[in-house]
């Protein structure tokens, strides 16, 4: 079983929302659609759905062309951000409502619905109403409902946004085991790289209704194969700065060093380098660390880390160190970075090198 989108774009007043795409999603995998606010998130998942019809290109699930098949004709369960459960009605009739408007038996539909309150936990609180309920069970009582369908394909569009932090990271646990049980395609769409690398699986990075890449999710992050992508799939995004490899040497704005692992193999030229804000250090790493001279900007602390944001002549930067730091606001500031952790990208942005330490995971 597998949904497979070939040259599916999706134009609305003109405006493009989506660029022809081509993506093969296999059964019972996890893919996550990442990318920032207007990326294009959940208009492709709207055409995958067929709430929409796509302006070109075509779908086909489990071989069968569906582009123009409606969406209650289709195998699919979609949760929004803004989960809705019926007031009214006890759990158990909740998770039983889609059941009964497809005209399923009252004796299936007990069996699935116990069964999937079983895999949501949920099973004690049948007899409540919604608002009887935790916001994180409101959630869970809104993913069965979704689920009980034994839709083929599960799109999840921004689900944990409103859940407060305790919640997210609770039911960011509990989604990969309820994806493994049920056998289903999962699509989750989200704005966070570390909620992407929580959930595995697949990843497809998009950036202005185009999707970068689609791969391991793993892999895309330790290989962005542009730099639109590493920014994509970097929180707070990917840092970059001029750099000339010349002979043995790599020169990264006015930090220097002795080229090592994969930049030893670059052709002498100007490339652009990229690196991650978690990987500036305020304490020199090692003795062969690039060093560089910044004016501190602002600084933000989240109580174990601080994020400090720099310039660096006409780049600006972020970095993220441990620990709480008592920073002078536009002071002088050097910081470092090991060149192990340095990506370099063609000035026209594609991959050239990945980092060594990306090379080595």
């Amino acid at each position: 079983m597998a949904l497979v989108l070939e040259g599916v774009s999706k134009l609305v007043e003109g405006q493009t929302h989506i660029y022809p795409t081509d993506l093969t999603l296999e059964r019972g995998t996890m893919n996550v659609l990442l990318g920032p606010t207007l990326s294009g998130k959940t208009s492709l998942m709207r055409v995958m759905a067929g709430l929409d019809a796509p302006t070109t290109g075509r779908l086909f699930w489990e071989g069968q062309d569906v582009t123009g098949m409606r969406v209650q004709d289709r195998k699919v369960a979609m949760v929004y951000q803004q989960f809705i459960n019926y007031p009214s009605m006890n759990v158990y009739e909740n998770i039983a409502s889609p059941l009964r408007l497809m005209g399923v038996g009252k004796a299936e539909i007990d069996r699935r619905v116990r069964a999937t309150a079983e895999m949501m936990k949920l099973s004690a609180m049948l007899d409540r109403k919604p608002l009887e309920l935790s916001g994180g069970q409101q959630q869970r009582c809104a993913l069965a409902r979704a689920l009980v369908k034994e839709a083929g394909l599960v799109l999840l569009d921004e689900p944990l946004a409103n859940l407060d932090y305790k919640l997210r990271e609770e039911m960011r646990a509990e989604i990969p085991r309820i994806f493994e049980e049920s056998g289903a395609i999962f699509v989750y769409a989200t704005t966070e790289p570390e909620e992407a690398l929580l959930l595995g699986g697949n990843v497809a990075t998009l950036w202005e209704g185009r999707v970068t890449q689609f791969g391991l999710t793993p892999k895309v992050y330790r290989q962005p194969k542009d730099a639109t992508t590493a920014r994509v799939f970097s929180d707070p995004p990917m840092n970059f700065t001029r750099m000339v490899k010349a002979g043995e040497k790599i020169s990264i704005g006015e930090g220097q060093s002795k080229a090592s692992g994969m930049l030893a193999g670059l052709a002498d030229g100007a490339y652009l380098a990229g690196f991650r804000p978690d990987h500036l250090r305020i304490a020199a790493p090692h003795a062969e660390a690039l060093e560089f001279q910044c004016r501190l900007r602002v600084t933000e602390l989240t109580g174990s880390e601080t994020f400090i944001h720099l310039d660096h002549g006409n780049d600006r930067w972020v970095g993220l160190v441990h620990g709480a730091h008592d920073l002078e606001f536009g002071a002088p500031l050097k910081v470092w970075l090991d060149a192990a952790h340095v990506y370099a990208f063609a000035e026209s942005g594609e991959l050239v090198a990945p980092a060594g330490y990306a090379q080595a995971a």
